[in-house]
């Protein structure tokens, strides 16, 4: 597989997913079910491979990819999914099979061919509804491996690939871990009863990507929407004058929005998972946007310039007898982006997008090597039923 190809965003591999189910031919899908140790991806993690040997996405650093393509074309002529572990975990710091692994981890792959079935979960991510993939590893009774149903947990329903209620399935034990994993956009593998047999489900969280809205339309903003984009944001510029081509200008973005500093708050949907970098280089323009975004709660709001352009504002805003209170200022980041000590456009975009990407994981940043705790969060899920009786 190429370098450009392995490198994609997330979002990139769920577009290429939902492109191929109207493609023809028989692709196959690989993702991470399971991890015991290190390795480079957690969980989750996708890779689709097609009929001409060529990848979308990765699942490590790249020594796993290509011995992929070949279990890929067993799946593709059996048409049945499989699962395959892959030891890296070698004491004695020689390569495993010479292929520079480095991971010191086993990882565990499922490869299934792509169908309808997975049709739902894609959908469901572009449109912006978070959504559990539930898929059968293992099973002593019922199901077979492969089966799967959807969870999603705006509705608490669990349903199957055709649209139907998923009768049959343990409902009330997959709602908790599922809703979770959906929510935080995780992916675990889940084991609860099924009658006296016990029932092995990997639960693959899809939740729809944050937004980040970057109002300005300087040629500053272009490395943040590039940035962003590649960091699996769903980007909207948003511009205040119509005399620039904005889609010409940002192809990277996803939408582009020309409005008012004092319509803001009734041209875009702001919410929770919206995130915001403020970049006009206009006083009242950046003022009037900040207040639109502060009132609709948004949790991250990045103002470009110097702390003391900012406590100008904030002495404007007090003459015009608006007050901020502590929570409220607490989610203004300004001079926007981490100290990473550059000073170039891209080295700026960097640091925003990287200061971004920290308050959406719930980060605070530092040096890893200082971090105790492993690089990837380990996710712990649990469904909540009772044990099969003895």
């Amino acid at each position: 597989m190429t370098q450009s190809n392995w490198s994609v965003p997330e979002t990139e591999v769920v577009q290429q997913i939902r492109d191929r189910l109207d493609g023809d031919g028989i692709d196959v899908l690989a993702t991470i079910v399971d991890v015991e140790g290190n390795a480079y991806r957690r969980p989750g993690a996708k890779m689709l491979l097609d009929e001409g040997g060529a990848g979308v996405g990765s699942i490590t650093a790249g020594c796993l990819e290509d011995e992929l393509l070949s279990v890929g074309d067993r799946v593709r002529e059996t048409g049945e999914p499989e699962l395959v572990t892959y030891d890296l975990m070698n004491d004695d710091g020689e390569d495993v099979w010479g292929l520079g692994v480095g991971c010191n981890g086993v990882i565990e792959v499922l490869l299934e061919p792509l169908t309808e079935t997975y049709r739902s979960a894609v959908e469901a991510f572009f449109g912006g509804r978070d959504v559990a993939v539930v898929t059968v590893l293992d099973s002593g009774g019922r199901f077979e491996q492969g089966d799967r149903v959807y969870y999603y947990p705006d509705t608490g329903s669990l349903v199957s690939p055709d649209g139907t209620d998923a009768s049959g399935w343990p409902v009330e034990s997959l709602a908790d871990p599922a809703g979770e994993l959906a929510a935080r956009g995780k992916a675990g593998t889940v084991s609860l009863p099924d009658g006296g047999d016990e029932l092995t489900v990997f639960v693959d969280g899809l939740a729809a990507p944050d937004e980040l809205v970057v109002f300005g339309t300087g040629h500053d903003v272009r490395p943040v929407t590039e940035f962003a984009t590649k960091n699996d944001f769903r980007v909207t510029v948003v511009g205040f004058r119509g005399a620039v081509d904005l889609a010409e200008r940002f192809p990277e973005a996803d939408r582009i929005v020309t409005t008012s500093p004092a319509a803001v708050g009734e041209d875009l949907e702001l919410d929770d998972r919206t995130y915001a970098v403020v970049m006009t280089h206009n006083f009242v323009d950046d003022q009037l946007t900040v207040e639109s975004l502060l009132d609709a709660g948004v949790p991250y709001v990045g103002v470009m310039g110097p702390r003391e352009r900012f406590e100008r504002m904030l002495e404007a805003f007090e003459a015009d007898g608006r007050k901020f209170g502590e929570a409220e200022l607490s989610t203004v980041y300004t001079p926007v982006g981490l100290d990473l000590g550059g000073g170039s456009p891209f080295q700026i975009a960097h640091s925003i997008v990287a200061e971004v990407l920290a308050v959406s994981n719930g980060r605070t940043p530092r040096h890893l090597k200082s971090r105790e705790e492993p690089i990837h969060e380990r996710v712990d899920v649990e469904s909540d039923a009772d044990p099969p009786a003895q």
